[in-house]
């Protein structure tokens, strides 16, 4: 798991993804970017950066500005996988991001969505 190709992809090649997964859900750009804020303490302008320096995931976690301690309460499974059973630090990070993002496209409410201690 240690040399996982996710790692060194450039967040700004998946973002959009998530950002195309929500909006043919009928959700925004602004709440996928609300998720990424609330779970990493990035605010635009960092996000911006970002993506236009094609920051590898694993920087992009690792510069993160304040990693939410409530992510904790992420539970669940995406991808065929429970993300609170993940072991990898980096990982279980990158699966409490798409578990987010795929409650948003599910139509769960922002209020659920980012969950408080």
């Amino acid at each position: 798991m240690e040399n996982h190709r996710i790692f060194t992809t450039s967040f700004a090649s998946v973002y959009p993804h998530y950002v195309n997964k929500a909006e043919r859900k009928g959700r925004t750009k602004a709440e996928v970017d609300q998720i990424i804020f609330w779970l990493t303490g990035y605010d635009a302008a960092g996000l911006e950066s970002v993506l236009e320096n094609k920051t590898d995931f694993e920087t992009f976690f690792a510069k993160a500005p304040a990693m939410n301690p409530a992510r904790e309460l992420i539970k669940g499974v995406v991808c065929g996988v429970r993300v609170e059973e993940v072991e990898h630090p980096l990982m279980r990070e990158i699966r409490y991001l798409d578990k987010l993002v795929d409650e948003l496209a599910r139509g769960k409410v922002m209020e659920k969505i980012l969950r408080t201690a």
